[in-house]
């Protein structure tokens, strides 16, 4: 069996739906850890009786079969931006097509992305702090003597983690479908065997139990569902995720092994709840025999370790989108395979998340104390992935049937209670990835703004390339070689070339003014790459395509372009590139707050090179300075 992923290359299903266990399911899949505990005995304890256990297990059933078995793998996944989906693909797709309806509504639905994109950040550092903390944790069932060294292990493992990013994960990656695979079905035998000892647990299938919960206990079932949005944590994953693998593994991973699984083990915990209150300290763990506790834990640990590189490989993806879609500064990237475009390794990324993942650690100590923390940010990013999907569905599909409002007015009700619910976490920890999503949704939008400012001011400023053409005089010396001048903008003259004018008063025999654009789609095909216009004899015009989930890399693209489309012949040691080092000076603007200029100057002093993040050879380098007032 095959499938047929964004570039139309056929694949393998199994293989696929195998891989996607590992990469996908790692978050959610390791939610069966701390749920139940933390919905019956988290911030707000619940008496341990029949109703209650019976209610929390129909609320967990069923916000998994509307948040993903529903929301995410039926629906959301069809609103794909060639193959590929997450937040920002979501946010290319309808951007245009709202502003074009609506300039205000184009600025709100970017502003939205944003948001949504800051808020995974505060996932991306909570997710690896519970996950291992929680497995590790389980040497208090099972080594009880060495429940002192649980903080120090997590902290290990963490850091373990964080340094063989730099290495790549392509080894690591192939077991990653395989140890997931018997983690899930370890799951669905300890389910089994508990629900064996109290089978009427299966009752809780029915919503009854669900609603009869949530309207007998008042603010207490409200707040409840808190706890219950831990269940569906890493739903976004089967989305952001889509490029890699493909709709149909997914789904098959999904509904053949995945789901049943964690039904299976969230009714034995439950089961084992009713004849075993006392389990309540750890019911996870104490499911599995005695002689299974430690091999379990370290079945566990496995899992969450795999957990958390999902979530850190996915930080990395969100971050060059953010970079290629003018959202964040240039940042070193390096490619970790040859083989694999996706597996990519940002330095800088990957310390800032050790670093706070470790603090978080530190803080917190439990995993208890982190499910506080937990579920703001997700749900945020569930509620707006949702508005997002509803302009979709609105404004390309243009599905407006009762059916549509009805689906969709369900799915903004159950994303609109869980994130209303873990509001009321914030004093407990909730506030960490509200304050984290807040600041990085402040760069964002500093950067995004200031960036099309600046170019706005160079386009302004900009010398016609007309005129420049007719200044030139015969007296100007015209030296041997090819001189490739990077500009961000489409019109003018560079600042690079006027300065290289200015003060070497020369010219190249071939001048290339070479701009490098980022679409609003995954990949953009090999045909597409390159445009080239002649402007004079000699002097060219070189537009180079990207998509969002590509890296730039010239020297490459100019190599594999034939010479017609170039317009000029390509001999690499007769090239020099130039690059304009702008030097920013924040100046006092009427209706601008002073800050926002200072942290865009700050954050355009710290981006990485153009030389470095387009891969140009430091030997045929020249960088000429400028500076700019903003």
């Amino acid at each position: 069996m095959t499938a047929t992923l964004g570039e139309g290359k056929p694949r393998n299903v199994p293989a696929l739906s195998l891989a996607a266990m590992g990469v996908v399911y790692g978050d959610i899949g390791t939610s069966p850890l701390y749920t139940v505990k933390e919905c019956l005995a988290g911030t707000v304890p619940l008496a341990l009786d029949r109703g209650n256990i019976l209610g929390i297990l129909s609320l967990i059933f069923w916000a998994i079969t509307i948040v993903v078995s529903i929301k995410y793998v039926i629906v959301i996944m069809r609103a794909d931006n060639r193959g590929e989906g997450g937040c920002l693909a979501l946010l290319s797709l309808v951007a245009r097509a709202a502003e074009e309806r609506s300039a205000r509504l184009g600025h709100a639905v970017v502003m939205l992305g944003c948001f949504a994109a800051a808020l995974f950040y505060g996932d991306s550092i909570i997710t690896p702090a519970i996950s291992v903390l929680s497995a590790v944790e389980g040497l208090q069932v099972a080594a009880p003597q060495l429940g002192q060294w649980v903080v120090p292990l997590t902290i290990l493992i963490l850091i373990g983690l964080f340094l063989i990013q730099a290495h790549g994960t392509d080894v690591v990656g192939k077991m990653f479908g395989p140890v997931m695979c018997v983690w899930f079905v370890v799951l669905a035998i300890l389910g089994m065997k508990n629900i064996a000892h109290a089978p009427g647990v299966l009752a809780a299938l029915s919503p009854h139990y669900a609603l009869v919960f949530l309207f007998s206990h008042g603010a207490t079932g409200f707040l409840a569902l808190g706890a219950v949005v831990l269940a569906v944590t890493g739903a976004e994953a089967l989305y952001a995720d889509m490029g890699h693998f493909g709709r149909l593994p997914i789904r098959l991973a999904w509904y053949g092994l995945v789901l049943p699984a964690l039904v299976l083990n969230y009714f034995g915990q439950g089961a084992l709840l009713l004849f075993d209150p006392g389990a309540i300290e750890n019911p996870f763990f104490r499911m599995a025999p005695p002689w299974a506790a430690l091999p379990l834990v370290i079945l566990a640990t496995m899992a969450t370790v795999i957990a958390s590189q999902a979530v850190i490989s996915g930080a990395f993806s969100m971050s060059r989108q953010a970079i290629q879609l003018s959202l964040l500064p240039r940042m070193e990237i390096i490619h970790t395979s040859e083989q694999e475009m996706g597996q990519i390794y940002l330095p800088f990324v990957n310390w800032l998340l050790m670093v706070l993942v470790i603090l978080l650690v530190l803080g917190f100590k439990t995993s208890s104390n982190l499910a506080a923390a937990y579920g703001v940010a997700v749900t945020g990013t569930m509620l707006i992935s949702t508005l997002l999907a509803a302009l979709v569905m609105r404004l390309l599909w243009n599905r407006r049937g009762r059916g549509t409002n009805i689906l969709l007015g369900t799915f903004l009700v159950v994303d609109l209670a869980f994130f209303l619910a873990n509001l009321m976490k914030i004093p407990e920890g909730g506030w960490f990835p509200l304050a984290v999503g807040l600041a990085v949704f402040t760069v964002l939008t500093v950067w995004r703004r200031g960036r099309t400012r600046l170019l706005e001011r160079l386009r302004r400023d900009a010398l016609p390339v007309k005129d420049f053409l007719a200044s030139l005089s015969d007296r100007v010396p015209r030296v041997p070689g090819t001189a490739i001048f990077l500009t961000g903008a489409s019109e003018g003259v560079p600042i690079a070339l006027l300065h290289n004018m200015k003060h070497n008063k020369i010219i190249h025999e071939r001048v290339v003014l070479l701009t490098v654009l980022v679409e609003e789609t995954p990949f953009v095909a090999e045909e597409r790459r390159l445009e080239h216009h002649l402007l004079a004899p000699d002097f060219h015009r070189l537009f180079l395509r990207y998509g969002f989930m590509e890296s730039p890399n010239i020297p490459k693209a100019l190599a594999h372009a034939r010479s017609d489309q170039l317009g000029f012949f390509y001999e690499p040691m007769s090239l020099s590139y130039f690059v304009s080092r702008e030097t920013l000076i924040p100046t006092a603007r009427k209706g601008v707050a002073a800050w926002r200029d200072q942290l865009f100057a700050a954050l355009a002093r710290i981006a990485t090179s153009a030389m470095d993040f387009f891969h140009l050879p430091s030997n045929r380098v020249v960088e000429l300075g400028s500076q700019i007032e903003i």
